[in-house]
């Protein structure tokens, strides 16, 4: 049976996703990877649903909408919060056929990729079933996820890399997951393709709460997991959480993360 664990589960995940989300750059993104009015699209792990919303919003008048997550809490949430007439969320794995959901003119892939390290091609050759001759897949996801900070303690640095390596390694992650876009579409035999780079995360000065708050659970969760041994700090983990607030708190220190976002059209 495939495992259905996600890495960042907690109670507050809903919230933290819905937080995170800047509806402006997600229409801006959808707008550049072609949505239309009239398209029939589906957003692939769409969590809560306020993503889901928002490209309903740009595929109006006609469009129709499908939000497909695995999280019976979170597609729950959705269609309490956000189901409105030709937009619905199904709970569904990805990974499974997906046939039976007929064919989309448009399908958005945004965060979901990195938490398959060893699937994720896999995943993306699945969605190409349900996508129309002709149709347009857009995959965005973050490269170097986590790793790049200026300014804080060396060990804190050095840990920080420590846990994610063993992250990627015993929980499927991949923080590398965006520079590996282009090739999945171009093996798959995708046109059109066009690749954009742009930072996700360009954290400089005071620090904000969405920020604070994302990054904190990031930090908390991931050592957690995978029952990480801090053997720098005498504290152990409520050490490592004290560095991290205080040095991540200042506003000398410097964070940003790579994102990625690759389009291409199926051929006819």
């Amino acid at each position: 049976m495939i495992s259905k664990k996600y890495l960042m589960e907690s109670e507050e995940e809903t919230f933290r996703l819905e937080l995170k989300t800047d509806t402006s750059v997600v229409k801006d993104q959808a707008i550049w990877a072609g949505i239309k009015p009239g398209m029939r699209v589906a957003d692939i792990g769409c969590g809560p649903g306020l993503t889901t919303s928002v490209l309903h919003k740009l595929n109006q008048p006609d469009g129709r909408t499908v939000g497909i997550d695995f999280s019976d809490s979170r597609i729950d949430y959705a269609k309490q919060k956000y189901s409105q007439k030709n937009l619905e969320f199904i709970l569904r794995d990805v990974r499974d056929p997906l046939d039976d959901l007929g064919l989309f003119d448009f399908i958005w892939v945004r965060f979901l990729l990195e938490y398959y390290a060893k699937n994720s091609f896999e995943i993306v050759e699945n969605l190409t079933t349900i996508l129309k001759p002709n149709g347009i897949i857009c995959l965005i996801d973050l490269d170097h996820n986590c790793l790049n900070h200026y300014g804080i303690p060396e060990r804190l640095e050095k840990n920080v890399n420590r846990i994610i390596n063993e992250v990627a390694v015993k929980a499927n992650f991949d923080p590398f997951i965006g520079r590996k876009l282009y090739s999945f579409l171009y093996d798959l035999k995708f046109e059109n393709i066009v690749v954009s780079v742009s930072a996700h995360h360009n954290i400089y000065g005071l620090l904000e709460e969405k920020d604070k708050y994302n990054w904190l659970k990031k930090v908390e969760l991931g050592p957690q997991i995978i029952n990480y041994k801090f053997e720098d700090y005498e504290g152990g983990y409520d050490e490592y959480l004290k560095e991290f607030h205080e040095s991540f708190s200042n506003p000398r220190r410097f964070t940003y993360t790579p994102l990625i976002s690759c389009r291409g059209t199926k051929p006819k």
